[in-house]
């Protein structure tokens, strides 16, 4: 069996999004005849863990694993929240713009390029050469953000000349708040120069949507391919759960500002006042971590009787609670890539056998795969009477018990399946 050596900062017991894809990857690689090697922090400065992720990780993958120096107990220090876990990306509480939030970003973007992990670079070059002369592998894949796995892997190349595979389950220059990073235009050349070395060098770049693919393309790499996340099968098998009773709109995942579904608190704000019935079966339900400012416009519409905040729940628990729902919410972010995401709980919610009701632009990759295996509705970011329809659409099939799922063809997007293509992709470049 070939081996393959993948560069990831995310791995268990970290949890959230970041960890699924290649964690389920590595757990598929060898049915296609690949041995997946996994290089990844010892220490990394995660705020969500999750033990049961570790149950993914079968006894034959080898897990190599180094320190880290982060520069977050700083920010922490800064912020109060010293010595404690915090999830950076919330810290601010949402009061996106203050002082100490605009500082942060202006660091991270200046003075660490690519990102905070790039302290990690160098030491991981030295250790996996090392550990390469002694241990050969067939090739290499970086999975990024953080992008620093990639710059690992642009050096381990140059050195090794070992076929290299860079996976990009999120942009670099084009992600949605590299603006806000107030970078100068020295920096600016930097992670564009970064970006470009990187898509140039490496024997294929992979994305995750049709847009940010074609983005890729036009960066000039020598091969672009496109490989989905996607749910597994092994995750959804086996659960018997009963519905929800109450007219439930469940959201798994973190919601921050750029997330904050406005145009449904707008929507609520006017329907229920005026029908009773609504008003009394609704409940929505946001499992995750959620910014204040989301809070605030809740309270803002009144609508706090309504909503109810289930916090952080693990991934198997979470799988469970989403097969629950009447109706799963699916929030895009409302920032000018928002056609490009397709984020990976989509295709579990597909999966979960419950329809999706998803808020973002019309004509998006998202909308294209919902329409595609019929299993779910869009509404656009400021189309409040639109909302109000669909709202009112789906109460009336909730009451005569049709609120029901008619997904198909969805089996394409298994981890396994993706796997496939992934291992194909592997295969083309050791040829």
């Amino acid at each position: 069996m070939r081996k393959v050596l993948i560069i990831t900062y995310y791995w268990p017991p970290s949890g959230g999004s970041g960890v699924q894809r290649w964690l389920k990857f590595a757990k598929y690689l060898p049915q296609y005849g690949w041995q997946p090697v996994i290089y990844t922090p010892e220490n990394p400065d995660f705020a969500i863990e999750d033990q049961s992720l570790l149950q993914d990780v079968s006894s034959d993958t080898e897990v190599l694993k180094t320190k880290i120096w982060e520069p977050y107990e700083i920010y922490k220090a800064l912020t109060g929240n010293k010595g404690k876990k915090v999830n950076v990306a919330y810290a601010a509480g949402g009061k996106k713009g203050g002082a100490i939030h605009k500082l942060a970003l202006a660091l991270r973007g200046n003075l660490l390029i690519p990102d905070p992990r790039c302290f990690w670079i160098n030491p991981s070059v030295k250790y996996l050469s090392e550990y390469l002369s002694n241990n050969p592998v067939d090739a290499i894949i970086s999975t990024g953000p953080p992008h620093s796995m990639h710059i690992i892997a642009l050096k381990l190349h140059r050195k090794t000349n070992i076929p290299w595979i860079a996976d990009f389950r999120d942009p670099w220059t084009n992600i949605d708040f590299y603006k806000e990073l107030n970078l100068t235009w020295l920096a600016d050349k930097l992670h564009h120069r970064r970006e470009q070395q990187v898509i140039s060098e490496a024997d294929c770049v992979v994305s995750v949507t049709p847009t940010w693919c074609s983005e890729f393309e036009a960066k000039g790499p020598k091969k672009i391919a496109l490989v989905h996340n996607g749910y597994d099968e092994a995750d959804v098998a086996g659960q018997d759960v009963a519905v929800d009773e109450e007219f439930s709109l469940v959201h798994i995942g973190s919601v921050n500002a750029a997330r904050n579904p406005k145009v449904l608190w707008k929507a609520l704000s006017e329907l229920l006042p005026e029908n009773k019935e609504l008003a009394s079966k609704i409940k929505i339900k946001l499992v995750g971590n959620i910014e204040a400012v989301v809070f605030e416009d809740i309270e803002k519409y009144q609508l706090g009787d309504y909503v109810e905040k289930v916090g952080y729940l693990s991934h198997k628990d979470a799988v469970a609670f989403q097969q629950k729902a009447q109706m799963l919410l699916l929030l895009i972010n409302n920032t000018p890539n928002a056609n490009g995401i397709l984020t990976g709980k989509l295709y579990e919610y597909m999966a979960s056998g419950r329809p999706t009701l998803a808020i973002g632009p019309s004509g998006s990759d998202i909308a294209k795969v919902l329409n595609q295996t019929g299993s779910g509705v869009i509404v656009d970011f400021d189309d409040v009477e639109g909302m109000k329809k669909m709202l009112l659409d789906l109460f009336a099939k909730y009451q005569t018990g049709t609120l029901t799922s008619s997904a198909s063809g969805y089996e394409q997007y298994s981890r396994r399946a993706q796997c496939g293509v992934m291992a194909g992709l592997l295969d083309d470049i050791t040829k």
